[in-house]
């Protein structure tokens, strides 16, 4: 062997020993999710479980329960929460991982109340669903045969004692209590765990336990990297500062070197070497980038990511590091006192942002059944509608961190809520601890991700207290029970959780409660942010939605059912299809009248639909026509009112709901009309008196200028009555009126019942935006029979669908009979006469089978004439 080869030899040998040291220095991940079991704690059979899961999934799985999302079986599961649990398996420890000098055993999730033993010895005891749990290890451990075992008590049974202790009963408006055979008992307020869980007015009763999360060993040695904080102390075009706090954990004193390192420009942005003392280091750096690329929102701009990760050096070899995505951004919460009164809205890099969006619940009830896939789709369906924000409503969980990287990803800001909603909570001592801890852990896991907007105490409990005559109720028991409640009350939303994120996520925007006006639940338009429900439920006609004025709308609604293809998986049996059957009213939480108020709003806006299959794609018009009235009046009132949330974006079961999509992630009406609503320009008519007013709102930072079309065309294909054309200019970023016209003008001498106004706006780009107004009710308007022709021609993963019409169709509603795992571009469309449109559908059938399933419905299809 010649020198230069022996050279070359050596230095392969070098780079190897150097990269296997540099590797045994490493912590160490070992996932413990196999070979699990479980029963009942006083049974004798095992049987197969899966982890991360639930009882409930668990004892589906082994066909020892029935799905409770399926017809009445929700009711027959009951005594499901009313059990303790235990889960154990067996594992061994890689020698690598069992030689570390640390080792903890880590659960990222226990639902709820678990004592975990390892080889005989308990070693933690968890009573809170949002925290994370560990325990030291390593002086149990063996490398053969560890025996894990998680004992799960009955949340029921652990709560009871509380609720009996307390002279007064703690208001909870949603906890079904009296489904789960509980009467009056509402202990969920005495659980942390998901208050949905114990059923909403959305969602079965299912309180489930189980090893929710990852659980896992984690090894290493001397020191690791316990959390890394990247906050962004000043941004804007020209550069960026951040300030970085890595939080070290060693086991003695020692010299290291830390290193923030921009892998997207190749950079080592700081490096600093620090003396560490035994136990919590917080080391801080900082750097400042130049010219920045920024994070936008969904619609104004890509929601670009770095690449960053920050490594941790002990006697020059690498002993650790974590990666993390990061947008670079200013964010901030803008309240400040105007003419009207107070502002409220959010600014994104300087500018001004409008927030499009919708409230999110859990997609399931039971949330490890929530796949990647689910999660990219719900997402994916905010972004495609033109959303950018989410507001993660507080009666569900915090969730996953896939979620938040997604958000981040897409573009979507999320408005958090911490997890209380709609209650009153015993907030104090050991409880009043374990939120703060819940908080903690939390705010740290999620203060990176640049989609993190506001944290929010809570979700309706301040309006609860005032509003709902929950503190006159006490007050005329005892007021002793008041004060009680309200020094909770102050401890919990006013102290304690606003110090956790000013501590750990400094800088952030925390809200007490949501709606917020002031301290005093005072309701008020002008300042902060409302819960708006006096059509659904103070059932005031849809017209109001028009009026009714705030600075920022961040709940609103309206019920509709599910399409009747996903109906008729959860309740196939034609007996059931019908408003008062009792699978169709187990299937609705919104109260006995809930299906009952869709009928008359139907029957007052509307028409009577000739049957069930008809009722409940006219109940998806309703809705969508009642959003898009919402969310057309808030954004014409731009920018006295800067936000837009409508409730709900999803569904945690199959329900009647006020969902725009419903549980097995279909589209209803209202999220293909979303769609143009919260498009980047709007255009959109509304009458003011006898006046016809066009606006164009614009989210573009830019202005724009194109051609407006205003024409009133006749119901029955007798062409345009009347038609104005007209050059525009758009300003950016506001609410402009481009047009008006007395209706008397525009009609002409026709009358309102027998035309629709159609305008149009085409920027110079060519892209077109478009509108239909009706001047009087749906159920007043002369349409005439639509006889729709249909085309269509296959492309590559479905076909292309082209629908024409000599006369005005309302509403045309694709669908495919038997099968909902399809997807269609848009639908519930106004075809206009002699203009044919084209949709794409998403399937897998056949060309005959799709010919044959495809089903066309427009308005007059489903009443009865």
């Amino acid at each position: 062997m010649n020198m230069k080869v022996k050279m070359k030899f050596y230095i392969v040998l070098l780079n190897l020993l150097l990269l296997f040291t540099a590797v045994d220095a490493q912590p160490v991940l070992q996932y413990l999710h196999e070979g699990w079991s479980f029963r009942q704690a006083w049974g004798t059979n095992w049987y197969g479980a899966t982890v991360p899961g639930t009882v409930h999934t668990d004892l589906m799985d082994n066909k020892l329960i029935d799905d409770p999302f399926y017809r009445l079986n929700e009711r027959g599961v009951q005594w499901v929460d009313k059990e303790d649990w235990i889960y154990r398996t067996t594992f061994d420890v890689a020698p690598e991982l069992l030689a570390k000098r640390n080792i903890v055993l880590h659960f990222e999730g226990l639902d709820t109340y678990a004592d975990v033993t390892l080889n005989g010895k308990k070693v933690l005891a968890a009573d809170n669903m949002f925290r994370e749990w560990q325990a030291d290890v390593r002086s149990l451990l063996k490398e053969h045969g560890n025996e894990l075992q998680v004992y799960l008590h009955s949340p029921i049974k652990v709560a009871m004692p509380k609720w009996e202790a307390v002279p007064f009963q703690y208001r909870s408006s949603n906890d079904q209590s009296e489904n789960g055979g509980l009467l009056n008992r509402k202990v969920g307020v005495f659980v942390r765990k998901a208050g949905y869980h114990f059923g909403w007015d959305w969602g079965p009763r299912l309180v489930t336990s189980g090893i929710w999360r990852p659980v896992a060993l984690e090894a290493w040695d001397e020191v690791r990297i316990d959390d890394v904080f990247y906050n962004q102390k000043s941004v804007t075009a020209n550069q960026a500062v951040i300030d970085v706090t890595v939080e070290v954990l060693s086991d003695k004193e020692t010299e290291a070197s830390v290193s923030v390192i921009n892998r997207t420009d190749s950079r080592t942005e700081c490096r600093k070497l620090i003396r560490l003392n035994k136990g919590m280091n917080k080391i801080p750096v900082s750097f400042t980038m130049k010219k920045p690329r920024l994070w936008w929102t969904n619609g104004l701009g890509e929601p670009f990511l770095y690449d960053f990760a920050t490594t941790l050096e002990l006697d020059g070899k690498q002993i650790d590091i974590t990666e993390d995505k990061l947008g670079i951004r200013s964010l901030k919460v803008v309240t400040a006192p105007d003419e009207h009164g107070e502002s409220f809205y959010f600014e994104l890099n300087g500018k001004p942002l409008f927030a499009k969006g919708a409230n999110y619940i859990p997609c399931d009830n039971f949330l490890t059944r929530v796949t990647d896939s689910i999660y990219e789709k719900t997402v994916q369906d905010a972004v495609s509608a033109n959303m950018n924000m989410l507001r993660i409503w507080g009666g569900g969980v915090y969730e996953k961190d896939i979620f938040y990287d997604l958000c981040d990803k897409y573009g979507i800001l999320v408005w958090q809520d911490f997890m209380f909603a709609c209650s009153v909570f015993p907030a104090e001592g050991e409880l009043l601890e374990n939120i703060r801890k819940e908080a903690i852990d939390n705010v740290r896991r999620l203060r990176n991700h640049s989609c993190i907007a506001l944290w929010c105490g809570n979700n309706e409990c301040l309006d609860a207290w005032f509003n709902w005559n929950w503190k006159n109720t006490y007050d005329k028991q005892n007021p002793a029970y008041s004060d009680i409640i309200w020094k909770q009350f102050k401890d919990q939303y006013f102290v304690t959780l606003p110090a956790v994120v000013e501590e750990y996520h400094p800088g952030a925007c925390y809200r007490k409660s949501s709606p917020y006006s002031d301290d005093k639940g005072t309701r008020n338009h002008t300042v902060g942010d409302m819960h708006y429900w006096e059509v659904w439920q103070g059932l005031k006609p849809l017209s109001e939605f028009k009026h009714e004025r705030s600075r920022f709308f961040s709940e609103y609604g309206f019920q509709s059912f599910p399409e009747f293809e996903s109906i008729k998986r959860y309740a196939p049996l034609q007996e059931d299809w019908n408003l008062t059957s009792e699978v169709m009213m187990a299937h609705q939480r919104g109260g006995a009248t809930a299906n009952k108020r869709i009928n008359d709003f139907l029957l007052s806006e509307y028409r009577q639909p000739k049957d069930f299959r008809s009722f409940t794609y006219m109940s998806q018009l309703l809705q969508a026509d009642a959003m898009k009235i919402a969310m057309e009046a808030h954004r014409r009132d731009m920018p006295y009112c800067m936000g837009s949330l409508v409730w709900q974006h999803n569904d945690c079961w199959p329900v009647a709901s006020w969902s725009s999509r419903d549980y097995y992630g279909r589209w209803k009406a209202q999220h293909y009309f979303t769609v143009k609503s919260f498009a980047d320009l709007l255009v959109s008519p509304i009458e003011d008196g006898n006046v016809l007013q066009v606006y164009i709102v614009s989210d573009r930072l830019k202005p724009t200028s194109g051609e407006l079309k205003v024409c009133a065309l006749r119901l029955d294909g007798g062409g345009i009555v009347k038609e104005f054309t007209r050059r525009v200019t758009v300003p950016a970023n506001t609410s402009t009126v481009v047009w008006r016209e007395t209706v008397d003008k525009l009609l002409d001498g026709a009358n309102k019942e027998d035309v629709v106004i159609h305008v149009s706006y085409k920027d110079k780009t060519g892209k077109e935006y478009t509108n239909n107004y009706f001047l009087a009710k749906q159920k007043d308007m002369h349409y005439v029979t639509a006889r729709i022709n249909k085309d269509f021609v296959a492309v590559e993963g479905g076909y292309d669908v082209t629908l024409s019409c000599d006369v005005f169709a309302r509403g045309v509603f694709l669908s495919l009979k038997g099968d909902i795992d399809n997807f269609i571009s848009d639908n519930y469309m106004d075809i206009l006469p002699g203009k044919p449109v084209t949709v794409r559908v998403t399937t897998d059938l056949p060309g005959l089978q799709f010919a044959e399933r495809l089903q066309v419905t427009s308005f007059l299809d489903a009443v009865e004439l």
